[in-house]
């Protein structure tokens, strides 16, 4: 026990001496602190900022597919599995869901920047459910000219269901083409065709809307000739955007079982890179500029702006079965059982089962590490938005990452190099790192460093 705490004192107290004067100001008991910051902060330009909505972006998730990737992990199911007024109902859940967070959580107000219909296979709904869904979103929300995107699998995609979505103003249109290669995209339990393929774009063109194809490195059979193949037959296509993501194996997946029985041959994670490195140059050669990790578009327009706009911190309402968003310090997702899901949703309950509400410190790395991932952080935007300087907070490793060739640093920005795009989430996995080890021993006065 402490020398200062006792039971009961043994003798009346005595005055305890002065302490010496070092310089520091008088001690006084003037001067009460009314609030912090103080009112000699405040401005009568702040009241617009704090009265002003904040802009929302909101996801919904359609779990249903045609053809079930041999390589998917998410939450999918197949048609054949299920019959169309079980579809029918699960739309008309994702509707009230709609309707009830905008109620719960007073989103009416607040200006939709972006929709985005991912899954599964959104364009496989019906015209009468995506009519609904979208009627439901113009009733319970402010759409302030958001970025729609809609994604679907080629063969989905008719020129009846392509008309539905241009009259429901879709301006982005995102295909899960995979690779252009037939005898690839057949390894994977799907039998589009290049004719298919090519005939889905032209149909997403005709739209009006932006159209993005995505491609994925690393699925079994690819080689150098088919990968090259790939990415020659999406630039030849001429849409807005190419996005390229790297397979990833997960154990719930028929792919993963066939490699585990050498029945198929995946690339090796030395072949992958080859195939990556190959595709950023070919598309940097033809005008497509990065906009984030993955998405190339054409001159540098055209961007992603669910994604931009998620990862720089903003809030995204989530509906659908095992659908995630965040509002506010709160972050949830929801069940991942479509019965559950509908079930809870029709009794009018949250339908989410996990969630996790971050601190103030757990948004400052959120921001730092997907920021990054965005090609550029603008780190005077980071240090107005948390007041924490990156370049004193990650200094030596930020160094490092300079030497190593990831990054570069100006007063304005830290940037992914062309090297750094290959490896963003090795990046901010090591900004993360410094962020955590620099809050460990406390936000201390170093100088802030100059590159």
């Amino acid at each position: 026990m402490l020398d200062i705490i006792q039971d009961k004192p043994q003798a009346a107290p005595r005055e305890p001496e002065a302490p010496p004067r070092t310089g520091e100001p008088d001690l006084s008991r003037k001067g009460v602190i009314l609030t912090y910051p103080m009112f000699r902060f405040w401005n009568k330009e702040a009241v617009d900022l704090g009265v002003k909505p904040q802009r929302l972006n909101i996801y919904v998730h359609m779990p249903y597919c045609i053809q079930r990737c041999a390589y998917c992990y998410f939450k999918t199911t197949t048609l054949k599995d299920n019959r169309l007024q079980e579809i029918d109902r699960y739309a008309a859940s994702v509707c009230k869901e709609l309707e009830t967070g905008s109620q719960r959580f007073h989103l009416r107000e607040r200006p939709v920047e972006t929709v985005y219909f991912g899954g599964g296979t959104p364009t496989l709904l019906s015209e009468e459910n995506i009519d609904k869904l979208f009627a439901t979103l113009r009733e319970n929300f402010t759409l302030d000219h958001p970025q729609i995107t809609f994604e679907g699998e080629p063969v989905t995609l008719t020129e009846r269901k392509a008309a539905v979505l241009q009259r429901n103003q879709v301006n982005r249109i995102s295909l899960g083409i995979q690779s252009f290669k037939e005898e690839i995209v057949f390894q994977t339990g799907r039998r589009d065709t290049e004719e298919q393929t090519m005939k889905a774009i032209e149909l997403a063109k005709a739209t009006g809307a932006e159209v993005n194809v995505d491609l994925l490195s690393g699925l079994a059979g690819e080689t150098p000739e088919t990968w090259a193949y790939s990415v020659r037959r999406a630039i030849e296509a001429g849409v807005h955007n190419i996005t390229l993501y790297k397979l990833e194996l997960y154990a719930n997946t028929p792919y993963y079982t066939s490699e585990k029985h050498n029945e198929i041959e995946l690339p090796t994670d030395e072949e992958e890179l080859v195939l990556i490195e190959y595709a950023h140059a070919e598309l940097a050669k033809h005008g497509y500029r990065p906009v984030n990790a993955f998405t190339f578009t054409k001159g540098g327009a055209h961007d992603q702006l669910n994604t931009r706009s998620r990862w720089q911190g903003n809030d995204s309402y989530a509906v659908g079965v095992s659908a995630f968003g965040s509002l506010g310090t709160w972050n949830y997702q929801n069940t991942n059982d479509i019965s559950a899901y509908v079930e809870a949703v029709e009794r009018g309950e949250l339908a989410a089962f996990r969630a996790y509400n971050s601190n103030t410190f757990d948004l400052a790395v959120r921001d730092a590490v997907m920021g990054i991932k965005l090609v550029r952080l603008d780190h005077l935007w980071f240090r107005e938005k948390h007041g924490l300087d990156l370049l004193t907070v990650c200094e030596d490793e930020l160094r490092r990452l300079v030497d190593e060739r990831f990054v570069t640093v100006d007063d304005q920005e830290i940037a992914l190099t062309a090297r750094g795009l290959i490896f963003p989430d090795y990046v901010a996995r090591r900004i993360e790192g410094a962020m955590k080890q620099f809050s460990g021993t406390g936000f201390g006065s170093r100088a802030r460093v100059r590159f």
